[in-house]
């Protein structure tokens, strides 16, 4: 079964908490996704401001974050 919906690139780049503004994939979440997940990693709007911040996007600091109860 194949999906598809319509990509709000203009609303998702106005709404990203990604700090990296010249990131090519600023406002595509599915390719932002994609990309981290194939470097096993988490996008920066996971994450809290101050985590975020840190440009660590590493499952270690994903799951660090959540027990610490920041996001």
């Amino acid at each position: 079964m194949s999906c598809s919906m319509e990509c709000k690139k203009a609303e998702n780049a106005e709404n990203c908490a990604c700090t990296y503004m010249s990131c090519p994939r600023r406002g595509m979440c599915c390719d932002c996704v994609r990309h981290h997940l194939a470097k096993r990693q988490v996008p920066g709007c996971f994450f809290s401001k101050s985590g975020e911040a840190s440009y660590d996007r590493s499952f270690e600091h994903f799951a660090k974050e959540v027990m610490e109860k920041k996001i």
